[in-house]
């Protein structure tokens, strides 16, 4: 029987892997699977050599890295002395997973990388070690599939996760009768993101842009997504002052909002992504401190920040950051859209482009063809 070996860092890996598995034993039943993972690898029936809590806090704490330094070391000697797999799968979580390519190279196993690190956007220089250690990779954007190429790296594309984990749009009538909304006033969703740094920098920043929107356009409405990994508290005592706009803050509603508004206010992030498959106009925007914003410029690779912008190679949402994350900025920018008819119905048509680029086979089925065949 062959071994395969899953490692994954935080939720979404793990559930992405969990389709991967969930395909693979529709056609391999032969195929032993240990991970480290999380609860959706589990209910696959995955062994867990340990859950990825243990990894998924992030940060230069020395502590966290000395965690992960340990844990690292400890699946390592695992897979060389115990497990022996035939081979390793990695799923996203770049930083780690590629540290630990390198240790496991040199013991001889064979590493697929599904989901790699976005070596496009910012540290070029990490292809390197992809290109000495990982032996195929598994791209889920097709420009990815030709920058390994150009590198002599066996690649091949699957497509992205997203386009068969998303739900279909939300009833808009339904969903604006269940949660207050007025069906004759155009809705404004605002996702300010989902760590507590984005808060403390953007959602003030975004409800000013709010309240410039309601002035000069009264027939507004506004609601705010509130992640799940941000606590009620942190939320509303930065809305106390943003009484009067009536903004309706709503938890894990994040896909019906998505589909179901006018125009979108976000934090650069998977999110852009998502909104441009529900193809839901909107514009982007961030702002951090200075010291790492100009850290940010020195290793990126890529001008554009937002993914259906990155894609396409085109400018279709606006990019608001850092001198032009602005309050007025974004109100002028949201008004365009909602009342902009011309410019609404071409971003929405371009929109649609991204979707049809990304378009393939289910990417976890592909994924796990690969996978089968290879082992």
């Amino acid at each position: 029987m062959k071994k395969l070996f899953i490692i994954t860092g935080e939720y979404s890996g793990d559930r992405h892997a969990a389709d991967v598995v969930k395909e693979l034993k529709k056609i391999n039943s032969d195929i032993e699977i240990e991970a480290v993972g999380g609860d959706n690898l589990k209910k696959e029936g995955v062994k867990l050599f340990c859950d990825h809590s243990k990894m998924s806090a992030m940060g230069f704490n020395l502590k966290i890295i000395l965690n992960h330094i340990t844990l690292g070391r400890k699946i390592a000697k695992y897979l060389k002395d115990d497990y022996k797999p035939d081979m390793v799968l990695m799923v996203d979580y770049g930083g780690f997973n590629l540290n630990l390519s390198k240790v496991l190279k040199k013991y001889g196993i064979k590493i697929y990388y599904y989901i790699p690190p976005q070596i496009w956007a910012s540290r070029k220089w990490r292809i390197k070690t992809v290109k000495k250690c990982i032996s195929k990779v598994l791209t889920i954007f097709p420009f990815e599939k030709e920058m390994y190429e150009k590198e002599g790296i066996n690649s091949e594309f699957v497509g992205h996760p997203l386009l068969a984990q998303m739900p279909e749009k939300a009833d808009k009538d339904m969903f604006f009768k269940e949660y207050g909304f007025n069906k004759n006033k155009k809705l404004i969703s605002i996702f300010p993101g989902s760590r507590v740094f984005e808060i403390n920098n953007l959602l003030k920043l975004f409800l000013d842009s709010a309240r410039i929107i309601r002035q000069k356009c009264p027939d507004v409405e506004f609601a705010l997504c509130q992640a799940p990994s941000i606590k009620d508290n942190l939320i509303y005592s930065k809305m106390d002052e943003y009484k009067d706009l009536n903004i309706k803050v709503l938890k894990n509603k994040n896909y019906e909002l998505l589909s179901v508004s006018d125009g979108l206010i976000l934090a650069s992030g998977t999110v852009a992504l998502e909104a441009a498959l529900y193809e839901t106009p909107m514009i982007i925007s961030y702002k951090g401190p200075w010291l790492l914003y100009g850290i940010y410029r020195l290793v990126r690779c890529i001008k554009k920040v937002s993914l259906p912008n990155i894609i396409t190679g085109e400018d279709i949402v606006p990019e608001l950051i850092q001198m032009k994350a602005k309050p007025d900025i974004i109100a002028d920018n949201i008004i365009n859209i909602i009342n902009n008819i011309e410019f609404r119905d071409n971003m929405i048509k371009e929109l649609r482009n991204v979707k049809r680029k990304l378009m393939t086979s289910g990417s976890a089925m592909k994924t796990a063809k690969i996978i089968s065949s290879d082992i």
